[in-house]
């Protein structure tokens, strides 16, 4: 069989990415193989330029999911208009749970977060209207859960000091990181603005972990055991978001949190 070059080589790539996308779940290199038709070396070798280009990607368990370049596109503006649609209501239930200011933020080019929804506090002194902005990754809560489970990755560089309390230490951080991946959410106190509290929690689509939520007061309300209750409905309103978005979170949560264990930024 003479080698994959030209047109030929462009129809076969195009075929192990349709067989890729039209799966809803990771798809491994042996049914690749077997629903392609292709020979091992072909195939490998179409993959890998896939995966140098952004078009593909693998999990933990070297298995195949649609690329950055399709999460990307996915989420970019309709997409992203119908996250917050679809989250209003669940953000808007957290807030009367917890009274506090409610973030939904995805992750952006550059080391950032950014909030894209906000349901305001009901107390006089609340938090700041944050939709629009986008903030470091290593000093918001929402930014700690998406570097934790693999949504964002943290720039090179020297990481900013916001406050006296801003984890700059990139160990420090790692060792934080893998705590949040543990417990389940994340937590600042203070490392952002001064005075400002906050925990979020992962929002799972079938790609993985797709944006953050989470909970913002001040250090005088939420401490002790008002801040965890606020972790604890932080967590639950993320499940139910990611049900409404068709993922089982326990499972897609799972396999995000192990794809992460092996290297923390």
């Amino acid at each position: 069989m003479s080698s994959a070059t030209g047109t030929q080589a462009v129809d076969r790539a195009a075929q192990l990415l349709v067989e890729i996308t039209r799966h809803e779940t990771p798809v491994s290199f042996a049914e690749l193989t077997v629903a392609s038709g292709l020979a091992k070396s072909t195939a490998s070798r179409l993959l890998t330029a896939l995966e140098r280009n952004g078009l593909v990607r693998r999990d933990g368990a070297g298995r195949f999911a649609p690329g950055e370049v399709f999460v990307s596109y996915a989420w970019r503006g309709g997409a992203e208009a119908d996250l917050v649609s679809i989250a209003q209501p669940v953000l808007a239930e957290l807030g009367e749970q917890t009274g506090e200011t409610i973030n939904l933020g995805v992750p952006r080019e550059g080391g950032l977060v950014e909030q894209i929804a906000q349901v305001d506090s009901t107390y006089l002194i609340g938090g700041t209207n944050w939709v629009g902005l986008a903030v470091p990754l290593h000093c918001a809560a929402l930014g700690k859960v998406l570097v934790a489970f693999g949504a964002a990755e943290l720039p090179g560089g020297r990481l900013e000091r916001r406050t006296p309390r801003t984890i700059t230490s990139r160990t420090v951080l790692a060792a934080e990181l893998a705590a949040v991946r543990d417990r389940g959410y994340a937590v600042t106190t203070e490392e952002l603005e001064p005075g400002l509290v906050a925990v979020a929690a992962p929002v799972v689509s079938g790609t993985g972990v797709v944006a953050a939520l989470s909970v913002s007061g001040p250090t005088g309300r939420l401490a002790g055991r008002t801040l965890t209750h606020a972790a604890a409905s932080c967590m639950s309103a993320a499940r139910a978001l990611s049900v409404l978005l068709g993922q089982s979170s326990a499972a897609g949560l799972a396999e995000a949190g192990s794809n992460r264990r092996e290297g923390v930024p």
